[in-house]
């Protein structure tokens, strides 16, 4: 183990690495695992794995994918266009149907050539509408109702959440909830993880993935527990705990916002102690843009990224004008092409099952909105990677279909921080934390922690 204001290098012993050119004087060099299966997923005992191919094996857990994988390319395609398109229509025609009333009323009070018994019920109208009764127009108690079922649903995942974090009796770990309020009046669900036994040297400040939520991360919380790191996790606006359509974001601004919150309240508990923060796909790209303010600049002493949402681009630029219109019309619609089968986000079979059946997962189709904000970020990063000054580990699968290792690359290589490390894992997913070779890329963060508290 090597540590240095510029690399860090950490061979496993079954790992074979493939050097590359040395690139401003910084760390980079690429992963190349020695991939192995569990006794447990043999062709008998799991119905996804045979003696069949890759390729087949692979078809095999395809349908237990969610819609969250890759999506944004088939959001902003032809074919979603039309579809949309179709859909605005409708939605004209709609719109245009109260003004046709509105003109039908108009005319037979006006005394246009109407009939005898139309301009009768136009009198008796006139005649008593300072006793007719107020009516609450349809769509206003439909909006009613969908708040109301809204809150109800939000309700029950954080009530799931909760229980949860009470359930977990781990005897090396103390696991506790809270709530707060953002600053658009939403409650928020975070939860914390404190070593009993071992003394607290540092503090991880922990961003979850599009449509997933901070408990999945528990297992890695509980690994830095037991090397000395508090580890603190927010469940971002629509998603786990928090209130929100489930998976839907209105802007990631907001999410940025309540980070910089939840920072504050993180540091203002333990005071002396380096903070650092983990964000993972678009948790990467949030902590990102958060780490770019000045001030959070300051009171961080590093970030970890795994496979960080910095890469996303539309099939074609006219989807870059159209997105922001269609986004703004139609923000909740979402769009069923993105819910096709798509490569799976890692390659251990369990950890696709336990994924896609917990209900805190969101696994629908993707909405135009959240697209949309993923899109507006990634550009936002990519023409400010230059300013990124704090310490950083990006970690990324060469194989992620998800998001771009090659913009994984580019930040790398952008960012103006004196100390940073790059490592591409051949052949590795998305969810990095939930591959097959999970323990090293764990000890990987690990170390690169304990080179800096």
């Amino acid at each position: 183990m090597t540590c240095s204001s510029t690399r860090t290098i950490v061979i496993p012993r079954e790992t074979k690495f493939l050097y590359f050119n040395k690139i401003y004087g910084h760390s980079q060099f690429h992963v190349k695992p020695n991939y192995w299966k569990p006794k447990c997923l043999s062709k008998d005992s799991n119905p996804l794995i045979s003696s069949s191919s890759d390729s087949e094996r692979m078809a095999a857990v395809e349908p237990l994918t969610s819609g969250a994988s890759g999506r944004i390319n088939a959001l902003f395609s032809l074919r979603a266009l039309r579809s949309l398109l179709l859909l605005l229509n409708a939605v004209v025609l709609f719109l245009l149907l109260p003004f046709r009333g509105q003109r039908r009323a108009s005319a037979i009070c006006s005394g246009e050539k109407v009939g005898k018994d139309e301009k009768q019920d136009c009198r008796r109208k006139g005649s008593s509408s300072s006793s007719a009764a107020m009516r609450v127009p349809a769509a206003m108690v439909l909006r009613r109702s969908a708040a109301v079922i809204l809150d109800q649903e939000a309700a029950a995942r954080r009530s799931l959440a909760i229980q949860r974090v009470v359930e977990d009796d781990d005897n090396d770990t103390v696991r506790e909830f809270s709530l707060f309020t953002s600053a658009r009046g939403e409650t928020l669900f975070t939860q914390s993880w404190t070593p009993v036994s071992v003394v607290v040297r540092g503090v991880v400040v922990l961003l979850h993935g599009l449509n997933e939520h901070s408990g999945r991360y528990s297992d890695f919380a509980k690994q830095l527990n037991a090397n000395g790191f508090k580890v603190y996790g927010m469940d971002w606006i629509g998603h786990g705990g928090s209130d929100g359509l489930h998976a839907y974001v209105h802007s990631l601004d907001h999410a940025v916002t309540d980070m910089k919150i939840f920072l504050e309240k993180v540091l203002a508990e333990n005071p002396g102690l380096p903070c650092f923060c983990f964000g993972h796909s678009t948790g990467g790209a949030i902590v990102l843009k958060a780490v770019l303010d000045p001030k959070i600049e300051a009171q961080v002493s590093g970030i970890i990224l795994t496979s960080p949402a910095v890469g996303v681009q539309p099939s074609h630029p006219i989807f870059v004008v159209l997105a922001p219109v269609v986004s703004f019309l139609l923000p909740r619609y979402q769009v069923s092409i993105t819910n096709k089968k798509n490569m799976p986000v890692c390659r251990d079979p369990e950890a696709l099952v336990a994924k896609y059946s917990d209900p805190l997962v969101y696994t629908g189709p993707l909405r135009v909105r959240t697209g949309y904000e993923i899109l507006r970020t990634t550009s936002y990063l990519q023409q400010n990677m230059n300013r990124l000054r704090v310490p950083l580990l990006v970690l990324h699968g060469t194989d992620d279909t998800v998001t771009d290792p090659q913009a994984s690359q580019k930040l790398y290589e952008a960012a103006a921080s004196t100390d940073k490390t790059i490592k591409l894992f051949e052949g590795l997913l998305h969810d990095l934390l939930f591959e097959l070779e999970r323990e090293t890329i764990m000890d990987d963060i690990i170390q690169w922690l304990n080179c800096r508290v």
